[in-house]
């Protein structure tokens, strides 16, 4: 958990490879004269449509431009947080001067991979992000490799940490409080981006709109309605580009998102306790990245559809579930959201979460009622391990071709 779940300015696609870029520029020691970037398919799916911090623009030309100028590779994910807009000024001219060029990678397969070379004079500097968000694989200046290590494949990490829904229960029921009691730092983070939305318009303001005027008319001013309007206002912020940071879980900021403030909110609503509030946030969180270790950390899933499942067995464990009831909860959500597609990062991201939220509070308060969708229905199974691995079945192989259509879609507009 303290691995997956971190700081992060802006989407975690654009960025990391920005993070590469600010890698491979500091390996050179001095300020690229052109830069080529060559990506996997869905780290440039969901690194098309999104704003970048800081910037009032979108993509990957001034992530890439502001990774070489002005990014610290020290600070992770929130490489970009010392821009200024001279540096952003700097980034457009470095564009327009056709400095950058990005190309689809072919002959790596991972889903995510992050290829940088970096050239000024006679010198040339390479780094390879691969297998996750901050991994580094590869250093290199000139004809000497400086740093090297294996990609650590899904595989590795499913054994290197068992997870079962069983584990994940035990984990957030028994553990000393003051050993899980820094996911609270990640709601807290998360709480001040949704905040962040009252201040201005974002995105497609989805947030404002659920408890606006029309919206209250509507849905009203209820708890549902602030669990909904929490969460896709985190988003709204942040895939709009403001500066504002989030704390992620396995290489999401939308995810984690989607797996605190859900949780969270409720938990305002019915004030519990500190110790109720710590481990409803632990189980969302951690089944979240159990289920990641099937699913991957990209796919043609959306990823909300995983958090917003951790979130509702946070939320039946708020009200107050026991571990058969979150068993229920885990089952509705896959019966019933299981397909939505990823059509990259972008601002109407926080409709999809919206939704997840909505689904996942469903699903929660069915399975508290002791509702549960059967293994006679879909790709439910009785067992929850085996209906977890389904999902992921779906969302790996199921929905390749998908994935493979909504890029020739996104990339031939």
């Amino acid at each position: 958990m303290q691995r997956e779940i971190v700081p992060a300015i802006g989407c975690t696609e654009p960025i990391a490879v920005a993070l590469c870029t600010a890698k491979a520029t500091e390996t050179l020691g001095q300020k690229p004269e052109k830069i080529e970037a060559s990506l996997s398919a869905s780290i440039i799916k969901n690194a098309m449509g999104v704003g970048i911090p800081g910037t009032d623009m979108i993509g990957l030309p001034i992530a890439i431009a502001l990774g070489a100028l002005a990014g610290k590779p020290e600070y992770g994910l929130e490489v970009l947080k010392d821009t200024s807009a001279q540096d952003v000024e700097k980034g457009k001219t470095f564009i327009e001067e056709k400095r950058i060029q990005i190309s689809l990678e072919t002959k790596n397969p991972d889903k995510l991979y992050i290829e940088v070379r970096c050239t000024a004079d006679n010198d040339t500097a390479i780094a390879v992000i691969s297998g996750g968000h901050t991994t580094f694989t590869r250093i290199a200046k000139n004809d000497e490799i400086l740093f090297e290590k294996a990609v650590s494949h899904q595989q590795d990490e499913e054994e290197e940490a068992a997870l079962t829904f069983d584990k994940v229960y035990a984990y957030a029921m028994e553990t000393p409080l003051d050993e899980i009691a820094f996911i609270l730092d990640a709601a807290e983070m998360n709480k001040k981006a949704s905040e962040a939305s009252k201040d201005n318009n974002y995105g497609h303001n989805v947030s404002k709109t659920i408890s606006g005027a029309r919206g209250q008319l509507i849905f009203g001013d209820n708890m549902h309605s602030r669990m909904v309007a929490a969460t896709s206002g985190a988003c709204d912020v942040r895939m709009d580009g403001a500066m504002v940071p989030v704390m992620s879980n396995s290489g999401s900021g939308n995810q984690g998102i989607a797996a605190t403030l859900p949780v969270l909110t409720y938990a305002e609503n019915i004030n519990c306790t500190r110790e109720q509030l710590i481990r409803a946030l632990i189980i969302s969180n951690l089944t979240m990245i159990y289920i990641k270790q099937y699913l991957g950390r990209l796919s043609a899933l959306c990823g909300c559809v995983v958090a917003s499942t951790g979130a509702s067995c946070g939320i039946t464990y708020l009200m107050g579930g026991n571990y058969d009831q979150m068993v229920f909860a885990a089952k509705n959500m896959v019966a019933d959201i299981t397909g939505m597609i990823c059509d990259g990062a972008k601002p109407s991201c926080a409709l999809k979460i919206a939704s997840g939220v909505s689904t996942a509070t469903l699903s929660a308060l069915m399975a508290i009622e002791n509702k549960v969708v059967s293994s006679q229905e879909g790709i439910i199974d009785d067992d929850i391990d085996k209906t977890i691995r389904n999902l992921a079945l779906i969302g790996n192989q199921g929905m390749m071709e998908t994935d493979k259509i909504v890029l020739d879609i996104m990339t031939k507009k």
